[in-house]
């Protein structure tokens, strides 16, 4: 027999032989492919091993020479899938990398799973493989289908698992590897991981086969890990970088897709529900909840270079990663530089908005143009309209009043001729009065505007706006100072050098303005 070959020992594709490791659902698993007609779904993250345990249990087992393994990914395997359905005795089929199947042929397909369970066809037996929470998709397809159904779910690996498939490797290739204790901590349970730095290891020190004598392999963890990260920079760098950026990058931003990839870095599994980390994160609440509730994410993990590497299901709210490799690149980059990396000003943002709205019902119009604008922009605004379903039922001053304390990076005030009228703009100035001192409040006056005894503002900058003029227009004009304001508090907040705030539009006079906020504002 010759002598095995490095890429015959640690395998970063196709079924192992001479480390294959038994996962822990492997008895399971077994069991499950030989009940008759019954479905059998295997979720799991990628490179955990569940197509590798599927084909080798099958061959155990007897059945490989009547299965088929389908990949959702290859477009007339999708076909074949796709009529699965209204075919007899089709015999086991394989389906992997159900999750980025068509909506209507994995609808189709848990259908087709209630019909051979209940008949227990021993003819036609179907073996779905899929990331994370695969099982749930197909429930939410089909709801009665969850006690017609074996899943099995194969989650990180434990240590001594992976342990196992590096002593298989050494005892393969006459070797030690003195860095194997590292790369299984490094691996963090995936049986491909374990099996890619095993191997760069030995490439490391040019052992690329069974050696005749023993040798002891000093290559550090360390050194390969900094090629390992210089290879997959390549890989994966450029469309990281897309997909944190977002599609409307702004260095001021609230960098939600950067905090989506950084939560799921730091998940011990490797997809993220997101409400449950949004539930986990309320200091983001807002912002990233606005990404996914809009169905902005959902856009842009459809790019086709960012679904090659990640996968989002806006039905069941989950993130998952695509690739093994990519789990190894997260978790190893520098999230203290990264950020800035990419030109973000400030990540841990402090405030719940960027901004918060504080005007009379008069002049909503001109309120709600600028809402539109801001909110377009992937800035956090409160705005009344949108929290109906929060404030319902609540003690209203108790809600407002931390938004325009201190919730809010700056209240913007929109002041018409009967601001200082209305009781809730009166209540809403008395929170945000000690805020003028620190420039967290920009005033929009109305330009006709009466003056009044209470003139808050003698010595503030303001804008103005014209309440007979096209609310949208205006609203243009203002928001163009408002995001400049936003940038520039940004920039000094993280000590990078102040550019100079353009305000053509503002006006910072000596003479009193010709309105003021509330009464109580002084």
């Amino acid at each position: 027999m010759a002598e095995p070959l490095l890429e015959e020992v640690f395998k970063t594709s196709g079924v192992p032989t001479h480390t294959f490791v038994a996962p822990s659902e492997f008895p399971r698993l077994r069991v499950a492919l030989r009940t008759a007609g019954r479905g059998v779904v295997i979720e799991g993250p990628s490179g955990i091993g569940k197509t590798t345990a599927v084909t080798r249990a099958l061959d155990e087992i007897g059945m490989t020479g009547s299965a088929q393994i389908l990949s959702a990914r290859v477009p007339d395997n999708v076909e074949y899938i796709a009529e699965l359905p209204h075919t007899t005795g089709f015999g086991v089929v394989v389906v992997d990398d159900f999750h980025v199947l068509p909506l209507d042929v994995k609808k189709a397909l848990a259908d087709h799973l209630k019909v051979l369970a209940d008949a227990e066809d021993p003819r036609s037996k179907l073996v779905i493989v899929g990331i994370n929470r695969a099982g749930d998709a197909l429930v939410r397809h089909a709801p009665d289908l969850a006690a017609r159904l074996d899943v099995l779910r194969f989650e990180v690996e434990p240590p001594e698992k992976l342990e196992q498939v590096v002593r298989l490797g050494e005892t393969a290739l006459n070797v030690k590897l003195s860095a194997a204790a590292q790369i299984v901590t490094a691996a963090q349970g995936s049986f491909y991981l374990v099996q890619m730095l095993s191997r760069e290891l030995c490439l490391a020190e040019e052992l690329t086969e069974r050696q005749d004598d023993h040798v002891n392999v000093t290559a550090s963890y360390s050194s390969v890990k900094h090629r390992v990260m210089e290879q997959q920079e390549s890989r994966f760098g450029p469309v990281v970088r897309k997909f944190a950026r977002g599609p409307r990058f702004r260095p001021s931003g609230r960098a939600n897709y950067l905090l989506l990839l950084k939560w799921l870095a730091e998940s011990d599994r490797w997809d993220i529900v997101l409400r449950e980390e949004i539930a986990r994160h309320p200091e983001h609440r807002r912002s990233v909840g606005q990404v996914v509730d809009k169905g902005w994410l959902a856009g842009h993990a459809a790019a086709d270079d960012i679904a090659e590497i990640l996968h989002y299901d806006p039905d069941g709210n989950v993130l998952s990663v695509e690739d093994p490799q990519l789990v190894f690149y997260l978790r190893n980059l520098d999230w203290q530089r990264f950020p800035r990396a990419l030109g973000f000003e400030n990540v841990e943002l402090e405030h719940e908005y960027d901004f918060a709205l504080s005007f009379a019902g008069e002049d909503r119009p001109v309120a709600d143009a600028l809402h539109e604008l801001l909110d377009a922009d992937d800035y956090v605004v409160f705005y009344d309209l949108n929290e109906q379903a929060r404030i319902v039922g609540e003690d209203v001053e108790a809600f407002l009043a931390p938004i325009y304390a201190s919730d809010s990076r700056f209240v913007i005030a929109v002041l018409g001729r009967r601001y200082g009228e209305k009781r809730w703009t009166i209540f809403e100035s008395e929170q945000f009065k000690e805020r003028f001192d620190d420039g967290h409040v920009i005033p929009i006056w109305d330009k006709d505007a009466r003056p009044t005894r209470f003139d808050g503002t003698r010595n503030i900058g303001y804008l103005t706006f014209d309440s007979a003029a096209d609310p949208h227009d205006e609203a243009l004009r203002l928001v163009t100072v408002i995001k400049e304001k936003h940038s520039q508090a940004m920039r000094d907040t993280t000590g990078t050098p102040q550019i100079q705030l353009d305000i053509d539009s503002a006006i910072v006079a000596d003479d009193p303005p010709p309105s003021a906020p509330a009464p109580g504002v002084v």
